[in-house]
């Protein structure tokens, strides 16, 4: 029997999920298929609509060897395990002739604990419960929570936080689930045979296609203890998202709540001597705490050096001193010690780390609102470390034993694929050198017809706008966008006060048209409201401008405030930018317009999701049509058809209105 060609494998695959050809699909699995074939690494940008998951599934299922897929959100996820992969592995079976097992692989607290469903957290006075089950009191929403995951757990066959419908909150979900660090392990505990977390692992070892997400990737490769299992291919989707969640893995942070919380687990367990170094440590860190002041410390002031020395040697002191206790009080003895010396360790390692004062990292305060209670962040200050750039760290560990494929709709910026791959360790493309791994840029382009389908509007008559200045103009402007368009609005706002501070106004001047807002509902929630009324508009900030996908006549305005450049004082990207300034490079264009070029493709990316899709991209921002910086901008952008005149968008958008009205009453 010859071996199937990929067009065939791939119209089996298109077929089986009811999908359409596209010869962007064909292009992107072809391109996948030579860069496993040669061992090579490919940047691959697939539009919305281009089918991208069969476009690197089919290849990655027909070569046979072990795959591990790792996407950033929970919805590619499920639909890659529960919709994708079932019905490719059917289709592409008879002509493979084999059938490709697959595996969905998260962090260990993404699962319940049975351990600590059974036995009850370790206690913590801070929180009182001791048998959560027993304290909280059923009433309560925490109780009621609890009490419903223990019948979960009963039921469900992987423990899997996100099968949990509805979920429940971070507050109740701590009382169940371990942190790798808190794990007695398999053979240690009781319930090891049970163990969802270990029948996972198990399960991804047997496994040819591994579906994870970005965040396990991370801890993968920066932790050095291998979690996934040996692979020779790696396809990373929602690529623009990776850089941002290794930064997030890599950061490290120290809060009084969090050295207090340590200070009273190992007090049971310490001797006396080492439990009141750490207590008196913690007590000179929590002062410090107070008096400071949010921002980038370029050097570690030299009394919070003595603070970070001092609680890094009473953790080691107390490390040493936890690992001799036998204090028979103490109950499930081997949970409570797993759990001191995790919470003890997590504060050495970030006091050393910042003691050490590598010049790759960033340090800063931040001061934050109490959230979740007191329990969470007394004193709404943190000390933060980063990575200035986790390039290095990526072209290493990411680049160096399999063939790696990276897909996105938004990986082109300002027209090339470099600025992206330079933030991911690689070099210039085409670029050869011993330590420069080889890759190539591939764009498939989209089925969307951009410049018939939508029209990005920029209001160039509009004040340029100032930070945290009065933007009345701004909302006069967009009153007239939404009145125009019949609501149907997604607003993307450069920030939360933003958004709140346009939709109070909004829903003053026009209460005709809902606003929701972000933060008011859960955001799926939102959404489905969004999507359900077509007058209604939905205003937001960050993960609005990535996470919306409401095809239809229900989005048909999105709304840009402003360009979303990183705050200026925003301390790891201010610190980068001025790093590539330092070795004579542009640091604006290298790190904010960056950042603003990816954001607002990805923002412009949610107004056309289906080939019936029209519409307007509207920037109330004059400077992406008067900045120098405005080209690289646009070229980011989708190839809408483009205009700096008023009257022609609003005549634009009741004509679509109009037509959505027509279209929707025939539908009655």
């Amino acid at each position: 029997m010859t071996k199937p060609s990929l067009p065939e494998l791939l119209h089996a695959a298109v077929t089986a999920v009811g999908g359409t050809e596209r010869p962007g699909q064909v292009t992107m699995a072809e391109a996948v298929a030579e860069a496993i074939d040669d061992a090579s690494h490919l940047l691959v940008q697939a539009g919305t609509g281009t089918g991208k998951s069969l476009g690197y599934l089919v290849p990655a299922l027909a070569q046979g060897e072990r795959v591990v897929v790792a996407t950033a959100t929970l919805a590619l996820q499920r639909q890659l395990v529960e919709r994708d992969l079932p019905r490719t592995v059917e289709a592409l079976h008879p002509l493979l002739r084999r059938r490709p097992e697959f595996a969905m692989l998260k962090g260990r607290s993404n699962y319940v604990c049975l351990h600590r469903l059974h036995e009850g957290v370790p206690q913590d006075e801070e929180e009182g419960l001791f048998d959560q089950f027993e304290a909280a009191a059923p009433t309560s929403k925490l109780g009621q929570d609890l009490l419903r995951l223990r019948d979960w757990a009963d039921e469900t066959e992987n423990g899997d936080r996100d099968d949990l419908t509805p979920g429940v909150s971070d507050r109740a979900w701590s009382q169940v689930s371990v942190s790798s660090r808190e794990c007695l392990g398999a053979t240690k505990c009781a319930y090891g045979a049970e163990c969802f977390a270990e029948m996972a692992r198990e399960r991804a070892k047997l496994a040819d296609v591994v579906v994870t997400n970005h965040a396990l990737l991370a801890i993968d490769a920066i932790e050095g203890a291998p979690v996934l299992p040996q692979h020779e291919v790696l396809i990373v989707d929602e690529a623009h998202e990776l850089v941002s969640r290794v930064t997030g893995v890599a950061t490290g942070e120290l809060t009084p709540g969090q050295v207090n919380r340590a200070v009273r687990r190992a007090a049971k367990l310490a001797d006396e001597k080492a439990a009141d170094q750490l207590q008196t440590a913690a007590e000179g860190f929590e002062r410090l705490m107070e008096l400071a002041l949010p921002g980038r410390l370029e050097e570690i002031p030299e009394d919070l050096g003595y603070a970070l020395m001092a609680l890094r040697d009473a953790c080691r002191a107390v490390i040493s001193a936890i690992g001799g206790t036998r204090d028979k009080s103490v109950q499930d003895e081997d949970a409570v010690r797993k759990q001191a010396l995790a919470s003890v360790e997590s504060v050495h390692d970030v006091a050393e780390r910042i003691t050490n004062g590598s010049e790759w990292d960033v340090v800063w305060y931040e001061r934050h609102e109490p959230r979740g209670g007191a329990a969470y962040r007394p004193s709404g200050a943190s000390l933060r470390v980063a990575p200035m750039s986790v390039s290095g760290l990526l072209r290493e560990k990411l680049f160096s034993d399999r063939s790696v494929v990276l897909t996105s709709a938004t990986l082109k910026l300002g027209g090339d694929f470099n600025g992206v791959g330079a933030s991911l360790g690689l070099g210039p493309e085409g670029a050869e050198g011993d330590d420069l791994p080889p890759w190539k840029g591939v764009d498939v382009g989209s089925p969307f017809d951009y410049p018939r389908q939508g029209i990005l509007y920029v209001a160039k008559h509009l004040a340029r706008p100032a930070r945290d200045g009065d933007r009345a103009d701004m909302l006069d402007e967009l009153t007239e966008l939404i009145q125009a368009a019949g609501g149907r609005t997604l607003g993307l706002f450069s920030s939360m006060r933003a958004a709140q501070l346009a939709a109070e106004e909004l829903r003053s001047r026009i209460p005709e048209f809902p606003i929701l807002l972000q933060g008011e509902e859960t955001l799926g929630e939102l959404i489905k409201n969004f999507a359900a009324d077509p007058r209604t508009c939905l205003f937001g900030t960050l993960s609005l401008w990535q996470g919306v996908d409401v095809p239809g006549p229900s989005c048909q305005l999105v709304v840009m405030d402003k360009i979303p450049f990183p705050r200026p004082d925003d301390p790891l990207m201010s610190a980068r930018q001025k790093a590539v300034e330092d070795a004579g490079g542009n640091g604006f264009m290298a790190v904010a317009a960056t950042h603003a070029a990816l954001l607002m493709a990805q923002g412009a990316g949610r107004l056309v999701r289906a080939t019936g899709d029209r519409g307007v991209v509207a920037v109330l921002d004059q400077r992406l049509a008067t900045a120098r910086y405005g080209s690289y901008l646009k070229a980011s952008l989708p190839d809408f058809w483009f205009t700096t005149d008023r009257n022609q968008v609003r005549k634009s958008l009741a004509a679509i209105d109009a037509a959505a009205g027509q279209a929707g009453s025939q539908a009655d």
